[in-house]
């Protein structure tokens, strides 16, 4: 029996790389996850589409891990993005490589991203598109835990001091240490009031905590780039 035709999905390019003489490895993000697949003929028409920010539609064939792009076309306008939107954009698209598992189907991971990109164009504030992405990535992942109560189902005290446990949750302690949380500070999250004192600041100290040891201690170089991020 013949195999049906493949089907074209929607994708964005996260990164590209020569490959062989005239193609190039490029690893995308679609609704069924992060696949990568080899384009060829990459210095021609299709290697000028395949750039990050860029929404197409895209064949792939195949059933290995790796796979071939077949028919590529756009689809929709492309994102364009400068300055610090796009340092956070790359950020977006480093964080997916390093912590999406290969064809794992993650559609709402893919639908906010692709809304993220059109905020950072948009020139929306920086840091609130990307606490809610790296919260949204995890959470979807499995690696999420509750923002509005600790390990015991307890609901937060604000006037409380919490840690990470970062597979299990926010532990509330009762001695200083470094690296704690105020729960004041964590409620504003659970809200996404950003205009609460220093809920921005302790969002990216609680995200750093939280994605660092689903990154395996390996530095993120987009970070290293953008000291914002």
């Amino acid at each position: 029996m013949s195999q049906p035709p493949p089907v074209g999905q929607l994708a964005y390019v996260l990164h590209s790389r020569a490959y062989r003489e005239n193609s190039a490895l490029v690893d995308f993000i679609t609704p069924q996850g992060r696949l990568r697949a080899v384009l060829r003929s990459a210095r021609g028409k299709a290697g000028t589409m395949a750039r990050p920010f860029v929404p197409l539609e895209v064949e792939f064939r195949g059933r290995g891990e790796l796979k071939n792009v077949g028919r590529m076309e756009g689809s929709g306008v492309a994102t364009w993005l400068e300055g610090e939107a796009l340092f956070s954009g790359l950020y977006l698209n480093e964080l997916l490589i390093r912590l999406l598992p290969a064809e794992d189907p993650h559609p709402s991971v893919f639908e906010h991203y692709a809304a993220t990109l059109v905020a950072l164009a948009e020139g929306r504030a920086l840091e609130p598109l990307l606490r809610s992405f790296e919260w949204r990535l995890l959470d979807d992942l499995g690696y999420g835990f509750a923002l509005d109560a600790d390990v015991n189902g307890e609901p937060l005290a604000s006037d409380g001091m919490y840690r990470l446990q970062v597979d299990a949750g926010l532990e509330r302690v009762y001695l200083f240490q470094p690296g704690l949380f105020q729960g004041a500070e964590l409620q504003a999250m659970s809200e996404a009031d950003w205009s609460s004192p220093g809920a921005l600041s302790a969002a990216k100290r609680l995200m750093r905590q939280a994605l660092a040891v689903h990154l395996g201690g390996r530095p993120l170089v987009s970070r290293e780039l953008f000291r914002k991020l």
